[in-house]
């Protein structure tokens, strides 16, 4: 049964939540704010985050980026602001999908669904352990990345995206490809999301950045 860590500082949008949660067979733990919120997961284990932006002691943002430094759990933004601007700073930080307020509960319990499917798929094809282009070598044995034998931190959508890349070397591929293949059918984002990890990926990878060329009109391809 999944664990989830319900994050708000309203208790009537967390019984809410916790209701459908647990009527979808999820075990839930509660937090009031941010600070609260870092030490459960930081002391306890959880398989999703759902949380707010804005709370008391620590917002729903910084909380997210302390989280993610430890431990790789997947996290859905709620937020009563629907800007652009929040939702690509939440994507930035790692978050795996942003809920605008007033929400439907059903609507995000079929994003907690899609998000923890996504999290428990089965390992990718290992018949070639390592990816390798120049001092770029991808690991996938052991999900790491090494940039001239120093390891890069990268979360699991940007080692996902990089594998998928690398994969399909000197193919333009189209960012429904890339959404459609790495994050599925029933995510709830749109290309943006693409090029916000892109960005990422590109400032990790140091001097092979530009082995990931943007295609005008499509989209990304892996260059070698």
């Amino acid at each position: 049964m999944a664990k989830i860590l319900i994050v708000d500082d309203e208790e009537k949008i967390r019984a809410v939540i916790r209701e459908y949660a647990e009527f979808n067979n999820y075990e839930t733990g509660e937090a009031e704010d941010g600070m609260q919120a870092v030490n459960m997961c930081a002391t306890g284990e959880y398989d999703l985050v759902i949380m707010d932006i804005m709370m008391p002691k620590l917002d729903g943002f910084s909380a997210c980026k302390q989280i993610k430094k430890d431990k790789d759990i997947p996290v859905i933004m709620l937020s009563a602001r629907g800007e652009e601007y929040d939702k690509l700073f939440g994507f930035e930080l790692g978050i795996d999908d942003y809920v605008v307020k007033p929400f439907s509960p059903k609507e995000l319990m079929a994003r907690v669904a899609a998000v923890l499917a996504r999290k428990n798929a089965s390992p990718a094809d290992k018949a070639s352990v390592e990816l390798v282009a120049g001092g770029l070598v991808v690991n996938k044995e052991s999900r790491t990345v090494t940039v001239d034998g120093e390891k890069i931190e990268a979360t699991l959508k940007e080692y996902e995206l990089l594998v998928y890349l690398m994969e399909n070397k000197n193919v333009a591929l189209s960012r429904d490809k890339l959404l459609q293949d790495i994050w599925g059918y029933d995510f709830f984002g749109d290309d943006r999301t693409i090029d916000t990890h892109i960005k990422n990926l590109r400032s990790r990878l140091g001097v092979y950045r530009d082995k990931i060329t943007t295609v005008r009109g499509i989209g990304y391809k892996f260059e070698d």
